[in-house]
């Protein structure tokens, strides 16, 4: 084991980069999450009239969400 590393070690920094992406990974499903409940309570309000329209912004909303833990 280098010096970096047992540095790191006692750092805690690996654990703390873990539970960082942990954090953001927990974030990304509850606001997946959100958008498709978003998108049900536009189909029950519309009686799915724009359901193929809200699935696709739903679609493009859950992509944008993925985008987001690539930068």
């Amino acid at each position: 084991m280098g010096m970096l590393d047992k540095a790191k070690d006692a750092l805690g920094i690996d654990d703390k980069a873990d539970q960082a992406s942990d954090k953001a990974k927990q974030m990304q499903d509850k606001a997946k999450k959100a958008v498709d409940q978003a998108g049900d309570a536009v189909d029950s309000k519309t009686g799915g009239k724009y359901a193929g329209h809200v699935d696709k912004a739903q679609d493009m909303a859950k992509d944008a969400i993925d985008k987001m833990d690539k930068k």
